[in-house]
């Protein structure tokens, strides 16, 4: 009889800490730990250089602590299922891993996996490792299972673990580190690793987390006021309960000895906790219906938008807003920051979507997939479900129409993050920063900013945008009123009841059995 080993599928959980997989493996016997470059994954048009080379660090560091176990990682250029094709030659498998809620690629390969586990007789042990809930049939019991899971003690990194012998023979190679995407890597982007995510932690929790509360809009202070850790948790460096608790434990810290903490510390940590509820909330949706990947929630709005980009304008708009060339200095300062850094704050992400959506009139899948390969901390379970969100194709969320003019005077008022990041308006006054097309062509030449051969020209009027669109959802209101799918979306999708950290807020915390009417028929002008 063939060898067992315990082969541990390290996939979207790059860490030793808080990993059930692995500590599940190593009190078993011989440990194998894996990670696969999956063709399937790294070709589906979502991922760029920057998330492979950030992937890379994380697994450098991984395998750094790994071996203070006695283990070594092996990563593959090739598959999972070769992988495991090649040492069921050598060995009996068992096979461990967390579950995953990533996107379709991530989904179908899981399914592969698991028949090809199926038909080799392979047990395969899945552990949650977030609050997300395979098969969950009741929505009203989410908040309680999230709160039992991130209550969990946090397991240990295991003293020592057995390395089991790999002679896999040959594998064919996918030859995916060797792509060569269209995006390069980005300079300014954060790196991997464990001891990245912990160092930003740390910070946040010690005193960044005192400006959390009122400082996460703006896009200038949240680069130091918002936590950061995003791309540490899509990618599971940091694991989401030990987050949690770490929030925890600093805030029992705090009220214990108020004095030698940052004002506002406190504060800012109790807002930060409710959002990572949210997160996995968010995230639920993508795992209880994988079609909002690609599919509007709500069918009413089928054919709203044009989803193929038929038309030339329609190209020329999707064109100039990857490009940041829309003419709105907000709109168009965020894109360069997320060319260079792979990073912007939550409120000028809903603003790109929601511009993109509302006033270029473009259709969200095209959009989002644009910004999946911009966000380093790419979550597709958060992702897809905030893309339709901002695109108002819920059904059931407020329609948020954005005023890139007003954000930025709201958010930037003095100018200083346009002028960082275009510097084709370095030289231009405050009165006309916002809206430099309005500056007489004598002033045009005088700041050395001419519209239209320096910065371009809006591509279209907010003004007309605005009234097309809200005309066009006015036409879908008595469609969405009292109807049986926007009362099926509520059921499924909607959030029950708030975090005990967070605000009341009139727009998203409603309870189920409230009227399909009133939810379709709010609309929200952030003018």
């Amino acid at each position: 009889m063939k060898p067992l080993v315990h082969v541990v599928w390290f996939k979207r959980d790059l860490r030793v800490q808080d990993h059930a997989a692995l500590f599940e493996a190593s009190q078993q016997g011989d440990v194998i730990p894996i990670f696969t470059w999956d063709a399937c994954i790294w070709t589906s048009g979502e991922y760029t250089t920057q998330h492979q080379m950030f992937v890379k660090e994380c697994l450098v560091s991984l395998n750094r602590h790994l071996h203070g176990i006695g283990l070594k990682l092996l990563e593959l250029d090739a598959g999972i299922i070769e992988v495991l094709e090649s040492l069921s030659n050598f060995y009996r498998i068992k096979l461990y891993s967390h579950e995953d809620t990533g996107n379709n690629h991530s989904y179908q390969l899981d399914k592969a996996v698991a028949a090809w586990c199926k038909a080799h007789h392979v047990n395969w042990l899945e552990y949650p490792q977030t609050g997300v809930v395979r098969r969950l049939k009741n929505r009203d019991i989410w908040t309680a299972i999230w709160e039992k899971r991130m209550s969990s003690p946090v397991l240990p990194v295991p003293l020592h673990a057995k390395m089991g012998a790999f002679p896999l023979g040959k594998i064919p190679t996918n030859a995916v580190t060797s792509i060569v995407y269209a995006q390069a890597d980005k300079n300014s982007r954060q790196k991997g690793g464990r001891e990245e995510a912990v160092r930003w932690l740390n910070t946040f929790l010690n005193g960044r987390a005192s400006r959390y509360r009122g400082g996460i809009s703006s896009p200038l202070s949240s680069e130091s006021a918002g936590s950061r850790i995003s791309p540490y948790l899509t990618w599971g460096v940091l694991s989401m309960r030990e987050v949690v608790q770490s929030v925890r434990q600093q805030k029992l810290n705090i009220e214990s000895n108020q004095s030698i903490y940052p004002k506002g510390l406190l504060v800012g940590l109790v807002a930060f906790e409710s959002r990572l509820h949210w997160h996995c909330h968010f995230m639920q949706k993508l795992e209880s219906e994988p079609a909002i990947e690609y599919q509007n929630l709500h069918t009413a709005f089928n054919g709203l938008r044009d989803e193929s980009y038929a038309s030339s304008e329609s190209e020329a708009r999707l064109v100039a807003w990857k490009n940041g060339r829309t003419g709105w200095p907000l709109v168009d300062a965020c894109m360069a920051m997320l060319k260079e850094t792979g990073w912007v704050n939550f409120r000028m992400r809903a603003m790109l979507m929601s511009t993109a959506s509302y006033l270029l009139w473009l259709h969200w899948r095209e959009t989002g997939l644009h910004l999946a390969r911009e966000f380093l901390d790419y979550e597709p379970g958060i992702h897809w479900p905030q893309v339709q969100m901002q695109s108002g194709t819920t059904g059931i969320n407020t329609l948020r129409i954005y005023n890139p003019i007003k954000q930025a005077k709201d958010q930037d008022p003095e100018g200083v993050f346009v002028r960082k990041w275009l510097p084709a308006l370095k030289s231009v006054p405050n009165t006309w920063i916002f809206q430099p097309w309005l500056m007489p062509s004598s002033l045009q030449l005088e700041y050395r900013c001419r519209i239209g051969i320096d910065y371009p020209a809006p591509i279209v009027s907010i003004e007309e945008a605005f009234k097309f669109a809200k005309a066009n959802f006015s036409q879908l209101k008595p469609t969405l009123q009292d109807n049986a799918q926007t009362a099926k979306i509520i059921k499924k999708h909607a959030s029950r009841k708030r975090t005990l950290s967070s605000r009341p807020n009139k727009n998203t915390n409603r309870s189920p059995k409230q009227p399909a009417s009133d939810l379709a028929s709010r609309q929200k002008t952030l003018f």
